[in-house]
This record gives C-alpha cells, sequence and structure tokens, in this order.
C-alpha cells in the first residue's frame, strides 16, 4: 500500500504532515513510547509494555501480521498506530477501528487526520465493507471528539458492554457509514 499524507496546520500556523505507512521491525523504539505510557492504554484493550523485548515479539506476533495495521506518522516519524479489524461473523460487512497515539501528541488534530486518511482508503481496501464501527469508553471524552470530527455517528452508549482490564465498562458505539455521508 502507497503511503497515505494529510497536511494540517499546526497551533504555531506551520503544516504537519501525517502520513500512514506498514509498520517496520524498525519502529520498535518509537512503538515503545505509546505502548509503555500508561495514560496511552488506560484506554485499550492492551496492557501497558515495560521492555522493548515485548514489544519486539508484540509486533512480530501481531502487529506485522496483522491485515491492516498502519504506523500514523508524524513528519516521518512513527507517533502512534491505527488498526481496521474486519469482524469474522455474521457481520463480516463491518469492521473495528482502534488507536493509540503517544500522549505528548494528544490534542493536536493529529488522530483525526489519521481517522480521516483511513477513511479516504478502507472501504476500497476492503471488498464488502459496509460500516466502520469504534468502540470508545464512556470515559475517554478525547477519543470521542476525534470520531466525530472525522465524520463518525455517535449511535449510543452500550452498558456494561465489556470487561476492560478486570473492570465491567459502558462504551459509546461509534459507526461510519459512507451511504449516510
Amino acid at each position: 500500500m502507497d503511503e497515505q499524507t494529510s497536511e494540517r496546520r499546526n497551533q504555531n500556523s506551520q503544516f504537519l504532515e501525517v502520513t500512514l505507512r506498514e509498520f517496520q521491525l524498525t519502529d520498535v523504539e518509537d512503538f515503545f513510547v505509546w505502548a509503555s505510557d500508561d495514560r496511552v492504554t488506560a484506554w485499550s484493550r492492551r496492557y501497558t509494555f515495560t521492555n522493548k523485548e515485548d514489544v519486539l515479539a508484540f509486533m512480530e506476533k501481531t502487529v506485522l501480521r496483522h491485515p491492516w495495521m498502519r504506523a500514523i506518522c508524524l513528519e516521518g516519524r512513527p507517533v502512534g498506530e491505527i488498526s481496521v479489524t474486519r469482524h469474522m461473523d455474521e457481520r463480516q460487512c463491518s469492521a473495528e477501528l482502534g488507536y493509540m497515539l503517544a500522549s505528548q501528541y494528544w490534542g493536536r488534530g493529529i488522530m483525526t487526520e489519521a481517522v480521516k486518511l483511513v477513511l479516504g482508503t478502507i472501504f476500497g481496501d476492503m471488498e464488502g465493507l459496509e460500516r466502520l464501527e469504534a468502540n470508545v469508553l464512556v470515559q475517554n471524552v478525547g477519543s470521542q471528539k476525534v470520531l466525530e470530527k472525522a465524520g463518525f455517528t455517535k449511535e449510543g452508549i452500550l452498558k456494561k458492554y465489556l470487561i476492560l482490564k478486570g473492570k465491567i465498562s459502558d462504551i459509546v458505539m461509534y459507526s461510519f457509514i459512507p451511504t449516510d455521508n
């Protein structure tokens, strides 16, 4: 897949180049930055990594084998990840969006741009995809804003929907259906 690119003006009126590309094992140092940050992983099903060896093993076993996981790059350097995972049951026409961004980049519009880049290609990349959904913890207001700015529709709150790190959690269900937009 070719690299996807978006430019966004930051608070200092400079353009930030946001790109998506496939991960490489050489990204392990950058991946460790957000994967080892409790503030980032608090919103994820994934636990916080404590060493680079485990991150490397995770990248080899999971990241590089994932059908659609990309590095979110700022000026060419990975600062986060974004993935689309197809449902493999009766919901095969839908997929789930997931993402993480290093905390030092929060609030700059980078994730919103990355999500928009995904929306620009994913329905062509995944044959038969009709719906992209995102499940966000009710407390994760920042992620909800990202999805709304990117054009997702808030469908509602699913109470006691999942157990996340041993705690029963409510989530907000978002969807993007291209024919609705």
